[in-house]
């Protein structure tokens, strides 16, 4: 089996965008806030979205399910306030889920917190209660930087996101570090500001001790880790001069996934991080969508590049294609398993 933890619905109908449209105008003081319920999208709707698009790929590709959750560059938390952000997130929460509904078997619900700049984070707790228990999420996305990159938010180690790391704990549910969309004119979204936030929350991570207040607390850190794998030794050496453990010690709740499109780059992120501590995933019809002309296939294909490294072995590439997501989405493990019985 092969699980992708890491997809978008990134291919939402038009009606979606036109109702945030409205939303964002409002909150920019122009007209009035639509109601939720003008936003109508049918099961028809849906299906001609996912049918032509990630079904069609992951039917391509053999991929067999995908942790889907909203459009990260639509979370854009830093529009509006809390209210703003806690209509939205409702409403892609909802419509992941009528996905996963209509493809039981190929699609798990992952989450968008409503978060919003200089709000408490414990304000997300009815939604991530909501998503969990209602919606049957299975991981939850969150965003180190509301701010939309500028960097307001404390670091991941204080102890004002303690209130959801306590309900993730309770729920045994992880959490993927995932930026939202940049305002900041000097961070491209997907080319510098994505990476940058895979960078940075890894590397506060080294400088706290999260891990010690939350020993079964799970962060999947996406696209490959940013630089972390690239420039491991950098960090390891800042680890001693700071007197922090080995980096390596946070591999036991900090996962990197497979969303890193050549092989060179999966072959250095295979050889340098466990493979315990690897997730296959794509983010397809994602950042990247084009065909590399170097080799013909789409650069998001990224089974191609796990399945053709020399850095892993049968047993481990098998953990990195599925063993491992169950092992960190044990609620997928538990729903898979229900549907086998």
């Amino acid at each position: 089996m092969i699980i992708d933890c890491h997809g978008h619905f990134t291919t939402a109908p038009p009606q979606l965008a036109a109702w945030r449209d409205r939303q964002v105008a409002a909150a920019g003081g122009t007209g009035e806030a639509p109601d939720p319920a003008e936003l109508v999208i049918t099961d028809d709707d849906l299906r001609a979205a996912i049918e032509g698009n990630q079904l069609r790929l992951m039917d391509e590709r053999g991929i067999d399910l995908t942790v889907f959750s909203p459009r990260a560059s639509f979370m854009a938390h830093h529009i509006g306030d809390f209210e703003v952000s806690s209509v939205w997130a409702r409403i892609c929460n909802d419509l992941v889920h009528r996905v996963g509904g209509l493809y039981p078997d190929r699609f798990a619900t992952g989450a968008m917190l409503p978060q919003s700049p200089g709000v408490d984070p414990a304000t997300c707790l009815p939604e991530l209660r909501r998503a969990v228990e209602e919606l049957g999420a299975v991981s939850v996305n969150l965003n180190p930087d509301p701010s939309g990159g500028h960097w307001t938010a404390p670091p991941l180690t204080d102890r004002s996101w303690y209130p959801l790391y306590e309900a993730l704990v309770d729920y045994d549910v992880p959490a993927m570090i995932h930026v939202s969309t940049s305002c900041n004119p000097a961070f491209h979204t997907t080319g510098a500001h994505y990476l940058n936030a895979d960078t940075t929350a890894f590397m506060q991570l080294v400088q706290g001790d999260l891990f010690a207040d939350f020993p079964t607390l799970r962060f999947v850190i996406p696209h490959g880790g940013g630089a972390v794998p690239y420039h491991w030794g950098r960090f390891r050496g800042l680890a001693m001069a700071l007197g922090r453990p080995d980096p390596v010690e946070l591999l036991e709740n900090v996962l990197f996934d497979t969303c890193v499109y050549h092989q060179p780059g999966i072959d250095l992120l295979t050889r340098v991080i466990p493979s315990r501590s690897v997730l296959f995933a794509s983010e397809m019809i994602g950042a990247v969508r084009g065909i590399d002309p170097d080799t013909g296939h789409h650069f998001d294909d990224t089974r191609r590049y796990v399945d053709a490294t020399p850095y892993l072995t049968a047993e481990e590439r098998a953990a990195v294609h599925s063993g491992n997501a169950l092992r960190v989405h044990p609620r997928l493990a538990a729903r898979l398993a229900a549907a086998d019985r």
